[in-house]
């Protein structure tokens, strides 16, 4: 099914007022997650020494952003919500993008990572490729993108107040290969528990030297 316009617009707005609404309370019950093993993801991945430039796209309230800076890289944060770029720019410290995920305005061959951690997901299937393209375009040439994703058999829709697509890896990978990117690894979250239990298919990928 082809999405109009004004269908994209609306899943937009409907997600984003969401997290608008629960801002404080998304803050209060994700700020002391570990994702240290997918931060490590994309780091050890990355080529050359750092400092890297990293963009943290859909960097909420800043949680992973302050990470990066705190390790000493350039971390650049884009978020949609308004109250989380506003979040994330008082928790990190960093530059904080306010942009639409489907207007995204990003400069070319700026960064050596793109972090996606939970992002991805909202961006209806029909616009990925799009997406995908521009993430690649904004990378390094080599640079590497992050991606976790609550996994599924590819179902569409809406769960709630909120607008997702839950992949399988089979799909993401023609997702990601299709837009230029090689495999690095795979693997599932949370570590150490069997995988009825790992609801995130987290996945490393890399642009293309040339």
């Amino acid at each position: 099914m082809t999405r109009e316009p004004q269908d994209l617009s609306k899943i937009t707005s409907l997600t984003l007022a969401h997290y608008e609404r629960n801002a404080e309370q998304f803050w209060e019950s994700t700020r002391d997650h570990d994702v240290a093993q997918n931060i490590a993801a994309l780091l050890d991945h990355i080529p050359g020494v750092p400092p890297f430039a990293i963009l943290d796209f859909g960097c909420g309230p800043g949680r992973d952003l302050k990470q990066f800076a705190d390790r000493g890289h350039k971390a650049i944060g884009l978020d949609g919500t308004l109250s989380f770029v506003e979040m994330a720019r008082a928790n990190s410290g960093c530059e904080v993008w306010h942009q639409d995920f489907l207007k995204l305005d990003l400069p070319e061959g700026a960064f050596d990572g793109v972090f996606a951690n939970a992002s991805l997901f909202h961006i209806p299937s029909q616009e990925l490729p799009r997406v995908l393209g521009q993430l690649r375009a904004t990378l390094k040439p080599g640079g590497v993108l992050f991606a976790s994703n609550p996994r599924g058999d590819n179902r569409e829709g809406w769960v709630a107040s909120r607008y997702g697509v839950y992949h399988g890896l089979e799909a993401w990978r023609v997702y990601m290969m299709t837009a230029g990117f090689t495999e690095l690894t795979h693997y599932y979250r949370p570590e150490g528990v069997p995988r009825e239990q790992q609801p995130w298919l987290a996945s490393v990928w890399r642009k293309p030297l040339l």
